[in-house]
């Protein structure tokens, strides 16, 4: 029951998608958490993930239009699904990529005493910076008003009264190694948040399994959270197909409020999409029912 592009398109889609994976290698080598999300951020990392067919969302502002939100940059927020089909796939490291750092003989006093000496170079660089800029503005005053004796007694003062607060100092924050470095002690309390995720845990394992059967057939899938759904179902790549389907996963024994379905049915009516109940058996199949509104009887 399944409605998929035509029978030509689908294979070539399918054949694009498995020489897209042979040439990406399919490796993701950075994977961050920010609380219990997962987000990439390298290039690269976005790229191997698409070629598999993975979507996620991007949730950044582009630097050189950072007022708007129509379009998004890095990171890029991946859903659970993705991520423990990532997993599974064995082309990303484990919950928390982090480095080692080894606190031992006054480690932790060194790098603080070395972070330390930085900020001050940084900030004697950036106090020659700001006296040359102030000397620019009056000297450029002094071009337009030649005669102005207040502008030449404040050009002359200005190198022993500048002051250049240290609120107003630009720090750096270095993104491309996203995410911070723990020790042994911080990953353990760090996965102490880690049954967060898990909460209702045969909710998600059949939103897993319905997610992996899906994508297994080939098609792409997203959050469906603003169409009332688990997940909005492509046939091709979200940028160049609108999605044809709204899976809701329930159990095969869950009983469902008959106002329930007709509200989801006439929802995907009026966004012109099928919906797709779908049910993961016990063998690892999953039973699919589609619904659509008709007219009322």
């Amino acid at each position: 029951f399944f409605t998929k592009a035509p029978a030509k398109s689908g294979i070539l889609g399918r054949n694009n998608l498995k020489k897209r994976l042979r040439n990406s290698g399919g490796t993701v080598s950075n994977r961050n958490l920010c609380d219990s999300a997962p987000l990439l951020w390298r290039v690269g990392d976005l790229r191997s993930v698409r070629a598999q067919g993975l979507v996620g969302a991007l949730l950044g502002a582009l630097p050189r239009t950072p007022r708007q939100n129509v379009r998004l940059g890095r990171p890029l927020l991946l859903l659970p699904e993705e991520e423990r089909l990532l997993t599974e796939r064995h082309v990303t490291p484990p919950h928390i990529r982090c480095v080692v750092v080894c606190v031992q003989d006054g480690g932790v006093e060194l790098q603080v005493q070395q972070y330390q000496e930085a900020q001050q170079r940084s900030y004697e660089e950036q106090s020659v910076l700001a006296l040359e800029d102030r000397k620019s503005a009056l000297l450029r005053a002094m071009t337009s008003s030649p005669t102005d004796e207040s502008l030449q007694r404040r050009l002359v003062a200005l190198e022993s009264s500048f002051s250049f607060p240290r609120s107003a100092m630009a720090v750096q924050l270095s993104t491309a190694r996203a995410g911070l470095s723990y020790c042994a002690d911080a990953r353990d309390f760090l996965r102490a948040d880690w049954p967060i995720r898990a909460q209702d845990e045969p909710r998600r394992a059949a939103r897993y399994q319905v997610f992996r059967d899906l994508r297994g057939r080939g098609f792409y899938l997203t959050s469906a959270g603003k169409f009332g759904g688990d997940f909005l179902v492509y046939p091709g790549d979200p940028l160049r197909f609108h999605a044809h389907f709204i899976a809701v996963c329930v159990s095969l024994d869950e009983s469902l409020s008959l106002l329930d379905i007709l509200a989801v049915s006439r929802l995907g009516s009026n966004v012109k999409k099928t919906v797709l109940l779908c049910s993961p058996g016990t063998d690892g199949r999953v039973a699919y029912t589609s619904l659509q509104w008709s007219g009322m009887v």
